[in-house]
């Protein structure tokens, strides 16, 4: 999943997106409004994590903004402003949640992973299609009773996949959802991650074929083997 962190104090930045990044997240940063607002016209994001008191355009314009041409990216506002009428008005403005400064990393992540699945019919925080099942916590994957030793990007492509089952998804769309944008991706990168995720679910003694290539279209998690596919 890609996400959008907006935050200028850049060893804060650079904390919370290591964290993040190890957990499988694709991370843009902006560091004022102005390139906020950039990015998230140029970018599709999943989530957009919010800080309020920023240069050239304040946070909050920032939200109203986005919300005056978008109300699905999931916004999560990280500030230092603690008053009540400032958690409403955000809140007001269209945010998802509000989380205060100082806070706690797990706490963060929480919110996070209840925000990307706010839209989906699947509330569990295990998502399963058949006997492929997929921890958003633990972030592992598995068949039946066997681990699936996936890689962090192997991961987060299953996750996108997960969170759309039975939808056919392109290969721009996932490249753009789990790839940061300024990734060097060589034209092959996907298919030969997709080639080996669908690897490591055979082996573990999978004999249907979840994810399919739906050929000029992209791919589909889903637990129907009827179906055109390359």
């Amino acid at each position: 999943m890609k996400l959008l962190l907006v935050e200028d104090e850049e060893e804060l930045s650079a904390i919370i997106s290591k964290g993040l990044r190890k957990s499988g997240y694709a991370i843009d940063h902006a560091y004022d409004g102005e390139e906020a607002l950039y990015l998230y016209t140029v970018n599709e994001y999943d989530l957009i994590i919010l800080d309020l008191n920023l240069p050239k355009l304040d946070g909050l314009e920032v939200l109203n903004t986005i919300r005056s041409k978008d109300n699905f990216v999931k916004v999560l506002i990280l500030s230092a402003r603690s008053d009540v009428e400032d958690r409403v008005t955000g809140l007001d403005l269209g945010a998802n949640d509000y989380l205060i400064k100082p806070f706690d990393y797990k706490e963060l992540e929480a919110r996070i992973r209840m925000l990307l699945r706010m839209s989906f019919t699947q509330k569990s925080t295990v998502l399963a299609c058949g006997e492929l099942k997929l921890d958003t916590v633990s972030k592992t994957a598995s068949y039946q009773k066997s681990l699936l030793s996936l890689t962090k990007k192997e991961f987060a492509i299953l996750e996108y996949l997960f969170l759309h089952q039975d939808t056919v998804i392109s290969s721009e769309q996932l490249i753009e959802h789990v790839w940061d944008s300024e990734a060097d991706l060589f034209s092959n990168a996907l298919k030969y991650h997709i080639h080996s995720l669908k690897k490591k679910i055979n082996e573990s003694g999978c004999q249907v074929e979840y994810i399919k290539n739906i050929r000029g279209q992209g791919y589909i998690l889903t637990e129907d083997n009827h179906g055109a596919a390359e």
